[in-house]
């Protein structure tokens, strides 16, 4: 009896071995979780920047058209008659060179952009997995969350995305509009330029100027860019039942992702409307003195009707059809070939 007393206190107690081994066992797997979180993270981020800035030379073009038709002054005539019409003028005064102008903001803007969608896209998706709310998946967290959860993940991952976009796009969008008079053109503005203006005429918060359109934009055009790809990529897979996720096609990945860049832009137009003509020019001629969200866009609807809500939108989903399925493409094709980490 004795013996069996020593012997348990001798294990349990002086050399202690199982507590030591159940701590190792906890923080090799803290440490193996946290490893994975960091390398899958990683991938993320060079994987989206990689696929964003591929997207946006391919965009970039259309995206100065876009912007010019935006933010046309609300008095007529009207300075380009169209897309067509704009991008001819364009080339005429500002050579081809002139239609990248300013590109070096939103290639950093793109980089940000689609990486950061895609991380908090992961990130909201495995919250959403742990949370709880689908008990399925918080038994098994290698399935697919459900379409309404995709949804979701996409406007959270919209919305943080936001917060970055904003002063990167205000940046652009003053790149993309020259400085006129009455005489004509004065100069093309300057990346350097620009943020000094904004900053001497309002201060840090000037940054985040037209930040509830983004907001608006980027919430529900997260919603629609994932789950446009995520359900052409369920209807693709639903038609050979075969097929895993990384079977699917090259083509129908590109299909997937030009339906989610036409769904994103589409839906939430107007709102992006208001917020490039809020970045481009003074707005307090048309709205009486307020600089709010809700008056410009009440200013532009008794302008110019849902018409001018819409100005720019056809060369805008044109854009985002090539544009979204490069980027979809590139980033899984990425992840793909992302060398794996040799086990022990």
């Amino acid at each position: 009896m004795e013996a069996h007393k020593s012997s348990v206190s001798v294990v349990g107690g002086r050399g202690g071995l199982p507590n030591q081994v159940i701590m190792e066992d906890v923080r090799n797997t803290a440490a193996e979780y946290a490893s994975g979180q960091g390398e899958e993270a990683i991938k993320d981020i060079v994987c989206g920047s990689a696929a964003g800035v591929v997207g946006k030379y391919i965009e970039y073009p259309f995206d100065t058209v876009k912007v010019r038709l935006q933010s046309q002054p609300h008095n007529l005539p009207l300075r380009y008659a169209g897309p067509l019409d704009c991008f001819k003028k364009s080339l005429q005064q500002d050579g081809f060179l002139g239609i990248y102008r300013g590109i070096s903001a939103p290639l950093v803007g793109a980089a940000v952009e689609t990486s950061t969608l895609f991380f908090s896209y992961r990130l909201a998706g495995d919250a959403l997995k742990s949370s709880g709310f689908y008990p399925e998946l918080k038994r098994h967290p290698e399935r697919d969350l459900p379409y309404s959860g995709m949804l979701y993940c996409g406007m959270v991952a919209g919305a943080i995305t936001s917060l970055f976009l904003t002063p990167i796009e205000l940046v652009k969008c003053k790149m993309q509009v020259p400085l006129e008079a009455p005489g004509g053109i004065v100069h093309a503005p300057t990346i350097g330029g620009v943020i000094a203006s904004i900053y001497r005429h309002q201060g840090l918060k000037g940054y985040w100027h037209g930040q509830f359109g983004t907001l608006i934009r980027e919430t529900g055009g997260g919603a629609a860019w994932f789950g446009g790809y995520e359900g052409m990529k369920i209807l693709f897979k639903g038609s050979n039942t075969s097929a895993k996720d990384e079977d699917i096609p090259v083509w129908q990945r590109m299909a997937s992702g030009s339906v989610a860049g036409g769904a994103y832009n589409f839906a939430f137009y107007p709102a992006d409307t208001i917020k490039s003509r809020m970045q481009t020019e003074d707005v307090k001629q048309l709205t009486g003195g307020r600089l709010t969200f809700s008056a410009v866009g009440k200013a532009l609807w008794k302008e110019h009707g849902i018409r001018g809500m819409y100005r720019g939108c056809g060369i805008t989903v044109a854009r985002s059809i090539p544009s979204s399925a490069f980027i979809f493409t590139v980033y899984e094709e990425l992840k793909k070939r992302w060398p794996n980490r040799q086990g022990e």
